[in-house]
C-alpha cells in the first residue's frame, strides 16, 4: 500500500459551516475571496485565501491516483486552526473542523484524518484528543506555537496534554504554522523555504531538550520536512547536552526515537537522513496540495535513492500504515 503521510485538506462542507455559524465565533473574521474564504483569528494577523487544492476533494483523488497513492493522510491547514482564540472559542473551533474531517474520511476511504486541536489549553486539547479518537482519529497534527506567535509545545500547562496523548498512543504531526515568528523570512518566498524549517526545528528541539519525547514514549512524535533540520545539527545539539549538562535530555536518543517524513525534496539529503535515523523511521510525504512539497511525483525520490525494496515499500508506505492504523 502506497501511504502518502503529509498532506492538507480543508472539507468544502467546513467552509460553508465556518460561514453560516459566523455568528457563533465572535472572535473568527471570515475574508470570502471568490469561492474561497480567509480567516482571521483574534487580534492575529489575516491569513491568505484557502487555495482550490485544500477543498477540491475530487482533484486531490485524481492526483493520488496519477501518483500511485493509495491513502493519504490528512490534517487541516494550520492557517485556520485558530489557537489564537480564546480557549473555549478555539475547543468550539476545533470540533466544528474534526466532525467535517471524519466525515469526509468516513465517505471517501482514502483519506486518513488527523485532528485539529484547541492547543491554547491544555485541558482542553486533551479532552479535544480523546474525542477524536473515540470518534475514529488516529492522533493530530499540531502547529509548532501554540498561543499564537512565541507559544512554545514544552510549556507546562500543555502536560495534561501529552500525558493524554501518551495515555491514547497517539501519532502527532508537527507542522509549522503561518507566522514563523521571524519577519526575516518574508521576503523571496523564505517563508516557505526556511521559515517553516527553523520554526519547526525550534519547536521540535524544546521538546527534545525539555524531555518530552523520553518520557512520553507511546506518543508518536512525527517531525515534518525530514525532520526539520534536526538530524543535520545533531552534533551541535549533542554538544549542547554536554554544554548543559543536567539540565537538558540526551537529543541522540531523542531523535532515535522521533518518526520522520520523507519530504526533503534531494536524493543526496535524503540518503544523509536515512543514514542519521534509518529508514525504517522515513515516510513518504507530499505536502499536498502545496507547491513547495513535491506533487510531481512524491514516490520518485524514494525510489532514486537506490534504497532495497524493502526499505521503499516500508517508506512508500509500510511504515505508515502501522503508525495510522
Amino acid at each position: 500500500m502506497i501511504v502518502d503521510c503529509h498532506a492538507h485538506l480543508i472539507p468544502q462542507s467546513l467552509m460553508e459551516q465556518a460561514q453560516k455559524d459566523a455568528g457563533k465565533f465572535p472572535n473568527v473574521k471570515l475574508n470570502p475571496a471568490g469561492e474561497s474564504l480567509g480567516f482571521q483569528f483574534a487580534s492575529s494577523k489575516a491569513t491568505r485565501p484557502a487555495m482550490k487544492g485544500l477543498y477540491d476533494l475530487a482533484g486531490r483523488i485524481a492526483w493520488m491516483d496519477k501518483n500511485g497513492i493509495e491513502r493519504q493522510v490528512c490534517g487541516g491547514w494550520l492557517d485556520m486552526m485558530g489557537n489564537e482564540l480564546p480557549a473555549e472559542e478555539g475547543q468550539r473551533w476545533s470540533r466544528m473542523a474534526n466532525e467535517h474531517m471524519m466525515s469526509v474520511a468516513k465517505s471517501e476511504r482514502r483519506i486518513i484524518a488527523l485532528a485539529a486541536l484547541p492547543m491554547q489549553d491544555g485541558k482542553l486539547a486533551a479532552e479535544e484528543l480523546k474525542w477524536a479518537h473515540a470518534n475514529g482519529f488516529k492522533g493530530a497534527m499540531i502547529g509548532t506555537q501554540p498561543k499564537g506567535v512565541g507559544g512554545v509545545l514544552d510549556d507546562p500547562a500543555l502536560d495534561v496534554f501529552w500525558k493524554t496523548a501518551d495515555d491514547l498512543g497517539s501519532a502527532i504531526f508537527f507542522h509549522p504554522v503561518f507566522e514563523s515568528g521571524d519577519n526575516r523570512v518574508h521576503d523571496y518566498g523564505m517563508a516557505n523555504a526556511v521559515g517553516r524549517v527553523t520554526d519547526s526545528m525550534i519547536a521540535i528541539a524544546r521538546l527534545v531538550y525539555a524531555g518530552h519525547v523520553l518520557k512520553y514514549t507511546n506518543v508518536k512524535f512525527i517531525a515534518g520536512i525530514g525532520g526539520a533540520g534536526l538530524p543535520y545539527i545533531s552534533g551541535r545539539l549533542r554538544r549542547n547536552y554536554g554544554v548543559e549538562a543536567g539540565k537538558v535530555a540526551d537529543p541522540d536518543a531523542s531523535l532515535a526515537a522521533l518518526w520522520y517524513d520523507a519530504l526533503v525534496q534531494d536524493v543526496g539529503v535524503l540518503k544523509f537522513l536515512a543514514s542519521k535515523v534509518g529508514t525504517d523511521r522515513m515516510m513518504m510525504g507530499s505536502d499536498a496540495p502545496f507547491p513547495i512539497g513535491d506533487l510531481d511525483q512524491p514516490q520518485k525520490l524514494i525510489i532514486d535513492a537506490g534504497f532495497s525494496a524493502a526499505e521503499t515499500a516500508s517508506i512508500n508506505g509500510g511504515l505508515a500504515a502501522k503508525l495510522f492504523g
